[in-house]
């Protein structure tokens, strides 16, 4: 049976993860990547730990079904557009901490938290909520980019 988990996404560190032009126009790629994301909700989909993402830190086994999708924006980006089934929080200051807190509000309703960044001083802020988490090349594979 797979894992029910809360998607937490740094679109800063997943956009910065493909050099496709995408700091001249931040908004642009947010918006790009933010697309993607409301498709991967109710999906089963293979754990980070089954691909070739070499940032993958993953303590679960198997597959997981997305329960739902929160995307951190921050700076530029907060001027993309978003699409329905896809949670946008606009950081109003350091995207950081507005990631911690997303996830910090989703275990403390219970679910369980896998996180999408590369940042490793981010994911060490993120050992107190025992957040999964993933690279971006995860994310990527799944959106087929």
């Amino acid at each position: 049976m797979a894992q029910q988990v809360v998607v937490v996404v740094d679109v800063a560190n997943v956009m910065g993860s493909r050099p496709d032009g995408w700091w001249r126009d931040r908004a642009g790629a947010a918006t790009r990547l933010l697309a993607g994301l409301p498709d991967l909700v109710d999906r089963e989909v293979d754990g980070p730990h089954t691909d070739a993402d070499a940032d993958a830190d993953w303590r679960g086994e198997g597959r997981v079904r997305i329960e739902r999708v929160v995307a951190v924006i921050e700076g530029a980006a907060k001027a993309a557009t978003a699409p329905e089934g896809v949670e946008v929080v606009r950081a109003p200051a350091a995207g950081d901490d507005a990631i911690v807190d997303s996830a910090r509000d989703a275990a403390a309703s219970g679910a369980r938290v896998l996180v999408v960044t590369a940042d490793r001083g981010l994911r060490a802020r993120l050992v107190d909520i025992d957040a999964l988490i993933a690279g971006p090349g995860w994310l990527n594979a799944l959106l087929g980019r």
